[in-house]
């Protein structure tokens, strides 16, 4: 799917009609009770109380930079513009990056920093700004794009998201974020629960996806191979069938769309806490992704990243 007409950002739309501000000024009311994502902690992070994240009001980013390891319409030829934000609003009992998910590593920024940070990375060449784990700092993220744009900040925003994001904070994100890059980790809620600390994981998320899609539509790419707008669902396959890869594809063949551009990954090893579970205390096995490929295109799903 190409589109070679120039791509403007919907953050820009949103800036030209002057919905910033009150943007703005609903994400952070948001945090007098907070309801970024699934566990809705109703916590008044405004106060200095923290939830389930361990985060108060300002981000905490661990490291950003020009990104060659995202998917092939992400990172281009000259990197997607990442920014790692510290802690998280998941427990991964398997997290590859749980030196930034699960811990405070990286430095506490303001908006006007962040904002700085976004126009480093185009003015380095990137061609997209890459929020990693974004979901508990929706609030100065928003602050922070309408600073970038103020100052020229002009190419996609991608949402590079666990999938556990309130309906609450995906209605204030929309005509900003260009591409919405959730995960969809498991199937079963018990699963979910066991394997990542968090309750109503297939329900929220799946709300979540469907929110997504309606805001942004299937992933659109141009001819140069670069993605401007759309979705794209990431699915990490777990030993043992746990994340319920058949369901996943059904789900999204049926009820978002056969265009729905996935990546299903194959890179799962035993890491953080994994050594503690026997079920996933080993390396994915190759039938393991053929079978999620197969289950993939038995749904009739058929834009799939991959490079086996």
């Amino acid at each position: 799917m190409s589109n070679n007409s120039a791509y403007k950002p919907a953050y820009l739309n949103l800036l030209e009609t002057c919905q910033f501000p009150q943007r703005i000024a609903l994400a952070q009311d948001m945090l007098r009770a907070c309801s970024c994502c699934g566990w809705a902690c109703k916590v008044d992070r405004l106060a200095g109380v923290m939830g389930v994240c361990k985060t108060g009001v300002a981000p905490r980013v661990s490291s950003y930079g020009a990104h060659l390891g995202e998917e092939k319409p992400l990172r281009g030829w000259r990197g997607s513009g990442t920014i790692f934000f510290s802690r998280c609003n998941m427990r991964c009992q398997f997290c590859q990056n749980a030196d930034i998910s699960q811990s405070d590593s990286g430095s506490d920024v303001d908006a006007a920093r962040l904002a700085e940070i976004m126009l480093e990375l185009q003015f380095e060449g990137c061609h997209n700004i890459n929020f990693v784990s974004p979901t508990h700092v929706l609030a100065p993220i928003i602050a922070a794009v309408y600073l970038a744009a103020q100052g020229g900040l002009h190419i996609p925003l991608v949402y590079n998201t666990g999938g556990y994001d309130s309906e609450q904070a995906l209605v204030l994100l929309d005509g900003i974020i260009d591409i919405y890059m959730p995960d969809m980790k498991y199937a079963n809620a018990q699963v979910a629960r066991r394997y990542s600390r968090i309750p109503n994981y297939p329900q929220v998320n799946q709300q979540a996806v469907r929110l997504m899609y309606r805001q942004v539509g299937d992933l659109h790419i141009r001819s140069n191979g670069l993605a401007t707008r759309g979705l794209l669902v990431r699915h990490l396959v777990l030993p043992n069938n746990l994340a319920g890869t058949q369901e996943i594809m059904r789900f999204l063949a049926q009820e978002i769309s056969l265009n729905t551009y996935v990546n299903i990954m194959d890179q799962y090893h035993p890491a953080y806490r994994s050594n503690e579970y026997p079920q996933i205390n080993r390396h994915i096995k190759t039938e393991e992704i053929l079978l999620a490929f197969q289950a993939a295109r038995d749904a009739g799903l058929h834009r799939l990243d991959h490079e086996m």
